[in-house]
């Protein structure tokens, strides 16, 4: 089991900046991919940025350039570093882990979600 608790949302005006935060406990040693998502009303759920195990990132199109994930592996925590922050980046944030056991099974967990909210 992984648990994943977020932290860091808020509002803000548009191009401003905030940093989330998604700390990781359990069996964090099986963790092979962390993530975030977002979820804006009316909207599908959608990738935001991911980070693989060995640390190579992806992006979506919309925040390349603006946004930022890393990891501290010491603290367990992945973060989310949003700048130049836009009125279409409001959503419902969400952190993601990828976990692969021992017996090659794949499981999926999920934050609680964090509302950020950037008006104009």
């Amino acid at each position: 089991q992984v648990q994943l608790v977020e932290s860091g949302g808020g509002l803000v005006q548009a191009g401003g900046s905030l940093r989330l935060s998604c700390a990781a406990s359990g069996n964090t040693d099986s963790i092979n991919a962390m993530g975030w998502y977002r979820q804006a009303p009316g909207k599908q759920r959608e990738l935001v940025a991911s980070i693989s195990s060995g640390d190579i990132t992806n992006y979506a199109a919309p925040v390349k350039g603006r946004f930022t994930i890393s990891r501290e592996k010491v603290k367990e925590t992945v973060y989310l570093q949003m700048n130049s922050l836009k009125p279409e980046d409001t959503a419902v944030y969400f952190c993601h882990a990828r976990v692969l056991y021992s017996d090659a099974t794949l499981q999926t967990y999920w934050g609680q979600g964090t509302q950020v909210t950037v008006s104009s």
